[in-house]
């Protein structure tokens, strides 16, 4: 190859420079509007990828292996780096330990039933990852109260001390808000942001689950969730949201729903075993 003389900018094709890879596509040897589009774009994934790295370190490798599709998504890629600079800027529940805390404590292969939440509650101590749920020793909130007193009256369940549901999700009740982060007392601060992506995927894995699944949609905004359940497979029980507003509102009111003794009425005409909905003392 003739060395170039001094002052000869031109390149052999090929030759990297400053880590970017030059590419004849024109007379001039600049590289095409379209292919540096595609370029930007290819290395904005890999960074977000990077990024992400951690936090689908924590998400179990049984769901992991079922969003797959969904965590190729891009906007579902730049959760991470917009929650940490939520994080860096504002107060954000829950903590980032407990993000993804119902994929954890309810394995895929584990999930009997699906309760869909909105986002985590957004007062402080509040949140822990499981939709409607507070850790032991918070006051319970009033949408939690409404459902606790339908279990006492629908099964017989004394009311529990607290409002940890802890117990449902190890026994394969899915917990699952449709957004995992929220900024402290801003409801609905971080939706759609990507969150809807990956929970949405999460849904549609447990539709494919060859069932039976009990699909609890509380409120308008989990059936619109539940649009895509497969009914001839699947269980549905709907009704009101839980919240104090709406419960005895509608054709069909949360108070006196009876959903989980309608929920194991239906496991038990399909053959399968009931769900324990025992609190204990949580």
């Amino acid at each position: 190859m003739t060395r170039p003389s001094v002052g000869d900018t031109s390149r052999p094709e090929g030759i990297e420079v400053s880590g970017r890879f030059e590419q004849r596509s024109n007379a001039k040897g600049v590289i095409g509007k379209a292919t540096r589009r595609t370029l930007n774009r290819t290395r904005w994934r890999a960074s977000c990828r990077r990024m992400l790295g951690h936090v689908l370190e924590s998400i179990p490798p049984g769901w992991r292996s079922v969003l797959s599709e969904a965590l190729a998504d891009p906007a579902v890629l730049s959760l991470d780096a917009y929650v940490s600079r939520e994080r860096a800027e504002h107060e954000v529940y829950p903590a980032a330990e407990d993000v993804f805390a119902a994929l954890s404590m309810t394995p895929y292969a584990s999930v009997r039933a699906v309760i869909i939440g909105q986002d985590p509650y957004h007062g402080p101590e509040q949140a822990h990852g499981l939709a409607f749920s507070v850790p032991p020793g918070i006051r319970t909130p009033p949408s939690l109260r409404n459902i606790l007193a339908e279990l006492e009256h629908d099964l017989g369940r004394p009311m529990p001390p607290g409002g940890s549901l802890v117990p449902w999700a190890s026994h394969g009740v899915l917990l699952l808000n449709t957004i995992l982060t929220v900024r402290r007392g801003e409801p609905g601060s971080h939706a759609h942001r990507g969150w809807e992506l990956l929970t949405g995927g999460a849904l549609q894995a447990v539709n494919a689950k060859p069932g039976p699944v009990v699909f609890l949609l509380w409120g308008e905004r989990a059936q619109a969730q539940g649009r895509l359940i497969d009914r001839h497979r699947h269980v549905v029980i709907e009704s009101a949201h839980p919240s104090p507003l709406s419960a005895r509102r509608g054709p069909r009111p949360f108070i006196g729903s009876a959903p989980f003794r309608r929920a194991n009425e239906e496991l038990v005409s399909r053959g399968n075993p009931t769900i324990d909905w025992d609190l204990g003392s949580s």
